[in-house]
This record gives C-alpha cells, structure tokens and sequence, in this order.
C-alpha cells in the first residue's frame, strides 16, 4: 500500500463525520442549507463576475455528498472568485447521507433541474462543471441525451468512470466511507451503471465519448485503485485534454479518493480548465499556491 493511502482512509473517514454533524437528514433541506454548512459555496446570492463569468456545479461521486466531497475543492474556487454550486443527487429511499447510488440516469436528470436553477438564480447563460468519480462521469449523459451542451461551456472529470471499472474497483471505494459496507444489501443502481460494459455505459459512449460545443478535461491518478485501468477515463474526441497528474507532479502519490479530496495540485489544474485564458503551469509547486 502507497504511503499516502495509510493516511488518506482515515483522512477521508474524519471528513465525512465533520460533514455528517452538518448535514440534515434529508436533501431537500440540505440544498437549503448548504451555505452555511460549505463555506461559502451555495451562495444563491452570488453574482459572477467579468473574470469569472459562469457558476461552477460540482458534482460529488458514488457514496459521497454535495459537502464531504467539496470540503477542499469548493473553498479553493470560492477564494479566488467563483460562485460555486454543488448538489446532492442519486438518493435512495430510506439511506442517507450516502447519494450518488440511484440509476446515472435519474442522476442526471436532478443535475439538469439543479443547473437550471443556477443559471436562473445567477443570470449566467452556462456554467462549468467539475465533478469526481461518478460525478465526472454521469454529466455526459446530461450533456448527451438532455440538452445539457447548450447550458455548458466545459465539463472537468477528476478520476471520472467515463469507460467503467470493475465491481471489484468499485467497492473499493467503501473503505473511504464507514458504514457504507451496509448498502451492499440493498439495491444500487449507480455500482452495476458503473461497471465495464453495462447497458447504461455501451448507451453513453455509443457515437463518441463528446459532444460539440462543450470542452472537456480529465484528471486521472495512476494510483487509481477505484477507476481501472487508469487511463480508461480518458475521453476521445475534439476539445479534450486528457491528463495525468504524475506528469505535472511526479511526487503527487494521490489515489482515486485523494485527488478530489484535497490535492492542490489537481486544483490548480481544475481552475486552469476552468481559466485557460489565463492559465499557469501546474507544477509541484502548485500545493502552496
């Protein structure tokens, strides 16, 4: 086991119970309340600004929720200037605080209402939209099958399933989350959506992996242990940059859960996704910038 890894679970398991004493019980009220629960995301009330001219949806992954996921990556935008958004979605009857587990397609119909209410709340003609594991995934079929590439400039995947991955890779991802074990006895839709050649994935990648109109990025770890092989997130297709992260930090030993927890460098290179007009080379460096 990677170093890194001995100390990311226990990391991880330490953020989820900080967001769990914050989070209602249900997500309508969570929505409701997450402004003060995020730091400062969520902020119905936030205008963009010239510099930063679309809100920024974040999409959390499978077991996560529209805080543990963001408890770094959404205070990092905020502080430099973006109104950003995240929600909860993929909910199952009688489970809470575990999300992102109903079937991608429901999921992504909740993301189309969810960035409709950002673009009326904030007068913004598209947003950004970043989103980790899951959530960096289920957007193409928003932008696919739902109209979503006319209210999106730019869709960025951190360690996204685009292609799928073992059910094996997949509950891997319960050792990040305590209690989740349970739900294994309970139907999730979203694991057997996610796993290599099910119906749900042969239906999103059929004709291509993009649409036009919208640019893609994908930040993808080689210590991935979730999303396998690797480099089966990449997507094909104009307007993509496919990277990854140990070729801008080749000391960044972040695993699939890490990278969109909390590596600044994976940040930095979210916001130059976000920013390419102003743009800045990620480097190691980039975890004090």
């Amino acid at each position: 086991m990677l170093p890194w890894k001995r100390l990311i679970r226990p990391l991880a398991a330490l953020l989820l119970a900080a967001a769990a004493t914050t989070l209602p019980a249900t997500s309508a009220a969570a929505a409701d309340t997450a402004a003060t629960s995020s730091r400062g995301w969520n902020d119905y009330a936030c205008k963009p600004s010239s510099a930063h001219p679309r809100p920024v949806v974040l999409v959390h992954g499978t077991f996560a929720n529209s805080v543990d996921n963001w408890l770094g990556l959404a205070p990092y935008l905020v502080n430099r200037g973006y109104c950003v958004y995240s929600l909860d979605y993929g909910q199952l009857p009688g489970v809470p605080f575990f999300n992102g587990l109903g079937p991608i397609e429901k999921s992504a119909q909740q993301l189309d209402t969810f960035v409709d209410r950002v673009l009326a709340s904030t007068g913004a003609a598209e947003v950004d939209l970043v989103g980790h594991s899951q959530g960096g995934m289920m957007p193409r079929y928003y932008l696919k099958f739902l109209g979503g590439a006319a209210e999106v400039n730019a869709l960025i995947g951190i360690a996204p399933s685009n292609h799928g991955t073992t059910l094996g890779g997949l509950t891997q991802l319960l050792d990040y989350f305590p209690g989740a074990g349970d739900l294994l006895s309970t139907a999730t839709p979203a694991l057997a959506d996610q796993v290599v050649g099910s119906p749900f994935l042969t239906k999103l990648n059929a004709g291509g992996d993009t649409v036009p109109g919208v640019t893609y990025t994908v930040l993808a770890t080689k210590y991935d242990e979730v999303v396998t092989p690797y480099r089966s997130q990449f997507l094909d297709g104009p307007n993509v940059r496919n990277v990854v992260i140990q070729d801008l930090c080749a000391a960044d030993l972040s695993e699939h859960a890490a990278i969109g927890l909390l590596d600044r460098v994976a940040f930095h290179e979210v916001t130059n996704a976000l920013d390419p007009a102003h743009a800045t080379p990620t480097t190691c460096l980039s975890v004090i910038g």
